[in-house]
């Protein structure tokens, strides 16, 4: 069974189609093909991306359209879980294993038998749980706390990291060997910054998620914001593209989302700009660049401050009106005002059904 013919059980998982999920950019495309050859087969798999790239999307996916797609996907939040608790949730306890331990209790991996179990952020794992499943990985055996008798499980092992663990093993906070066995095979998640191809078609499915989900469709947002966010470095990735979806179909206003992609300026006061240094570097195409970030900051500001308003825009800054357009036209900035609040839908009272809906809706994310 392959993902290709799966997009009526990803809508069960209440996910997005998966020509959304993988969009059309031969990095997205590669990952889908990844994802399809080791979905049905139960080698441990290491997702790697920045945060809100869809780790957990892929984990669910991988899940899905795998052998153990019967069993239970089991996740672990690592980074959430004090570490003098983590033993206990992972392996479980037996009765009277310490005070206050009444009852057994089984742990995390004991209920991912037969099943998956997905570790979030595993990079922040104590190296002695390293070490204990470690153990799981090689023979299928564990302990509870408090036992003796050795345990046998099988479970699939997928684990999701958006930092560098091998930095982490030349650090000593990660133990090689573990490496070596949860990466059998790695997935890496493009930025959405390395995808921007695909913004379009993930604007308009998060239009459409959040205009059923809170029964309101918005305005089409004009081809100059669309510019703007398509010049956008989205540091939270598709993640943070979805939240601000979410918030302008629920407020409705162009001028409020336009905000959010503004840049602030540099705390240092100086200009900055990205240098890939993995590779000769071309001093005049950086030095253009960050002459345009530095532009761009300062003239969205300052439309900003004169509530969008071209002309007064160009005498604040002293160049012709011309030119203005020219600069908004070169950096993908809006070239008219955005759209502001509709304050006589805001005023429009909801009757108490719709604020319970859309209560619930809210805390609802896909990403």
């Amino acid at each position: 069974m392959t993902l290709v013919h799966n997009n009526e059980s990803a809508a069960l998982l209440n996910l997005p189609p998966l020509d959304i999920i993988f969009g059309k950019t031969p990095a997205m495309q590669a990952v889908r093909n990844k994802l399809e050859r080791v979905a049905e087969t139960d080698v441990p798999v290491l997702i790697q991306g920045e945060s809100g790239t869809g780790k957990e999307i892929s984990v669910r996916l991988l899940h899905a359209f795998s052998m153990r797609a019967r069993g239970s996907l089991v996740k672990v939040s690592c980074p959430a879980i004090p570490n003098s608790l983590l033993e206990t949730e992972l392996f479980g306890y037996e009765k009277g294993a310490f005070t206050g331990a009444m009852t057994t209790k089984l742990g995390r991996v004991e209920q991912a038998h037969n099943g998956t179990l997905f570790l979030d952020e595993v990079g922040s794992l104590d190296l002695a749980v390293q070490s204990k499943l470690l153990q799981v990985l090689q023979d299928g055996t564990f302990t509870r706390v408090g036992g003796r008798e050795p345990r046998s499980i099988a479970t699939r092992l997928v684990s999701a990291s958006n930092g560098d663990l091998r930095t982490q093993v030349e650090e000593g906070t990660f133990r090689l060997d573990f490496l070596f066995r949860i990466n059998a095979v790695t997935i890496n998640l493009p930025p959405l910054r390395q995808r921007i191809a695909d913004l379009p078609i993930l604007i308009d499915y998060f239009i459409e998620h959040y205009a059923k989900t809170f029964k309101h469709t918005p305005e089409l947002l004009s081809k100059s914001a669309v510019r703007l966010m398509q010049n956008y470095h989205w540091p939270g990735n598709i993640r943070q593209l979805e939240n601000l979806i979410r918030s302008y179909v629920l407020i409705g206003s162009e001028e409020a989302l336009v905000a959010e992609l503004m840049p602030d300026a540099p705390r240092t006061g100086g200009i900055t700009t990205e240098i890939d240094l993995n590779e000769p570097v071309s001093l005049k195409r950086i030095t253009k660049q960050a002459t345009q970030d530095l532009e761009r900051q300062i003239i969205l500001k300052v439309l900003q401050a004169n509530s969008w308003n071209r002309q007064k825009t160009a005498k604040w800054l002293q160049i012709s009106y011309r030119s203005l357009l020219y600069k908004l036209s070169e950096a993908g900035m809006p070239e008219v005002p955005p759209r502001p609040i509709r304050i006589p839908q805001l005023l429009k009272k909801p009757d108490e059904r719709t604020l319970k809906t859309t209560a619930v809706s809210a805390r609802t994310r896909i990403y």
